[in-house]
């Protein structure tokens, strides 16, 4: 009996220790616990948040190649005569026209041997009426019976020998002023030339050199190669002529570009070993961007723009009614709009309604934010990392 007193005042001692340390725990964790926040500091807490406005872009189908920028025209100036080089008559790196003297080639013998040729000519001329006249007499006296036919026959070989001999030296005097045309080199085009391989003094050789290169510049053509999948495409859906084609041109600095398009056409065959065709685009070339040599890239879709609102990924939110994004309004407080998309554009989301291009829409900080809570936003440049 004693023993079992025992074991009841042990067991009642310990459950009154563990009621003891149980209370003296909760008194510990009233103490040490904050109390809530009084309304009065709901607004310290206010989630900073990025924002952006939605980007307005057109969406239409663009394909985009690799050009190689390419005149339409280009000449090497080469001499056709021999001969040392008296004048430069050009400014290296500038525009030339049609038919500008740019060298001359020394004249002085060019021009003593057009006046050989003439006296040339002159000469054979007297020889004709000599001959002619004798011919004319011989010819008369033959009819009278007193030249022989051998005479007669002999005035008139001297006669046409020397009507021959006046063409010879007509032909050669021609020729004489042509070499003496080509003393002045002229710009067969217009267009830009660059830098005098030939200076003042140098002697040159027939055709062996060459002394400048122009290209035409403007208008200036883009050569660039498709499938020939995408060829039948284009084929289709734009038509030969390729009314409803648009074209831009990117620059490698980023400019563009549009709509100076003046023609184009295709190569005849398609390469096979490619499976491409070569196109030919020639543009405007006014405000001489288009450099030759230089690589483009060529973007090619329709003629009409499809404008659409965009916004990054990390904006859309999805429950079970659908999808929907976070916006700031006037005031600063954080707004649902559900939302109908379209397709994804990179790393963008096309937006067809629910959306205003004006609304400042949540990109960083969704998860901090309720609807109907005031935020702090901070507003993000679309395509930048700027911040205002």
């Amino acid at each position: 009996m004693r023993v079992g007193t025992i074991q009841k005042r042990v067991i009642i001692r310990q459950v009154v220790v563990l009621g003891l340390c149980v209370g003296f725990g909760w008194f510990l964790k009233g103490r040490l616990t904050p109390p809530p926040p009084s309304m009065g500091m709901m607004g310290m807490g206010e989630p900073s948040v990025l924002v952006q406005h939605s980007e307005v872009k057109n969406i239409a189908p663009k394909k985009t190649y690799i050009g190689h920028v390419e005149p339409i025209k280009s000449v090497n100036l080469k001499p056709q005569i021999t001969g040392y080089v008296e004048k430069v008559l050009f400014e290296e790196g500038t525009y030339v026209n049609e038919g500008d003297i740019l060298f001359v080639i020394e004249q002085e013998r060019y021009i003593a041997m057009v006046s050989l040729r003439e006296a040339e000519l002159a000469s054979a001329k007297a020889n004709l009426v000599r001959a002619e006249r004798d011919y004319k007499r011989q010819s008369s006296l033959s009819k009278q019976n007193y030249a022989s036919k051998a005479t007669l026959d002999n005035a008139e070989s001297a006669y046409l020998q020397a009507k021959a001999a006046v063409a010879q030296a007509e032909a050669n005097l021609d020729l004489a002023k042509i070499d003496l045309g080509y003393t002045e080199i002229k710009a067969p085009i217009s267009g830009q030339i660059g830098k005098a391989l030939v200076t003042e003094g140098n002697y040159v050789a027939s055709t062996l050199q060459t002394l400048a290169r122009i290209v035409q510049t403007n208008p200036i053509r883009v050569a660039f190669s498709v499938t020939d999948k995408d060829m039948l495409n284009m084929r289709q859906i734009y038509g030969d002529k390729g009314g409803k084609l648009k074209t831009e041109l990117v620059l490698s600095n980023g400019y563009i570009l549009e709509n100076n398009l003046r023609s184009r056409f295709t190569d005849n065959e398609v390469n096979s070993e490619t499976a491409t065709i070569a196109v030919y685009a020639e543009y405007n070339n006014d405000k001489g961007l288009l450099i030759p040599g230089n690589y483009v890239d060529i973007r090619i879709g329709d003629k009409e723009d499809k404008m659409a609102l965009l916004v990054p990924q990390a904006a859309l939110s999805q429950d079970k009614h659908g999808n929907y994004v976070m916006v700031v309004n006037d005031k600063d407080i954080a707004e649902q709009k559900r939302v109908t998309l379209g397709e994804i554009i990179e790393d963008k989301q096309v937006v067809l309604s629910g959306l205003k291009k004006e609304d400042k829409v949540i990109v960083q900080g969704l998860q901090k934010v309720r609807e109907g809570q005031k935020v702090k936003p901070q507003l993000v440049v679309a395509g930048s990392t700027e911040v205002k």
